[in-house]
């Protein structure tokens, strides 16, 4: 399912960062991403949402509190650190900075909605899937994003979708959160493009 709008995209040029959506818009596919989740998985058995640190997490918890107002019930959160599933483990520094997985609740059974910020090469949700899986069998996982930039080296799709951008693949797409950050916004950064 993919709720779309369309994005302003500026004129190619060096790495310059141009501010596609602001608070308000990053709240409007929120409150959409929460709507599509409740309408496919809120009666759903043990739904939980699990999100990708560092700002899938971030999401996951705004996520869950909407759908708390819609379905009147508290949505368990937890969250992943994928450092130790990448496929790049061993390029990434000499020590690399592993964060704690949090997830205090068992997966057996559950619907599991796993929330990350952008959907790019598809990497970084195949390692979660893998620690995900080695963390219990949930009856089902299903993957939403706030923002699909697409570029896909593997074969992932997500089920739902905040908004799509289409951007070259030397753009860099960031989405800034207020809890890390000290404000909402989504960021495209466009690449020099001969």
């Amino acid at each position: 399912m993919v709720l779309e709008e369309q994005a302003r995209s500026g004129p190619a040029g060096e790495m310059t960062g141009e501010e596609v959506f602001a608070a308000e818009g990053l709240a409007r596919i929120s409150q959409r991403l929460a709507d599509a989740i409740a309408e496919r998985f809120g009666d759903a058995p043990g739904l939980v949402l699990v999100g990708i640190k560092r700002r899938g997490d971030l999401l996951a918890r705004r996520l869950s509190q909407l759908l708390a107002e819609r379905l009147g019930r508290e949505v368990p959160v937890g969250s992943l650190d994928i450092t130790l599933y990448r496929d790049d483990f061993d390029s990434l520094s000499e020590q690399p900075i592993v964060g704690q997985t949090e997830i205090a609740f068992p997966l057996e059974g559950r619907t599991v909605v796993l929330v990350d910020d952008v959907l790019f090469t598809g990497r970084t949700v195949r390692a979660a899937l893998d620690e995900l899986l080695d963390l219990g069998r949930p009856a089902r996982i299903a993957l939403a994003v706030l923002i699909d930039r697409g570029g896909r080296e593997l074969p992932i799709c997500a089920d739902i979708v905040g908004q799509t951008l289409t951007v070259e693949p030397g753009d860099q797409v960031q989405v800034l959160l207020s809890e890390l950050d000290g404000r909402d916004a989504v960021i495209l950064f466009r690449a020099a493009h001969p």
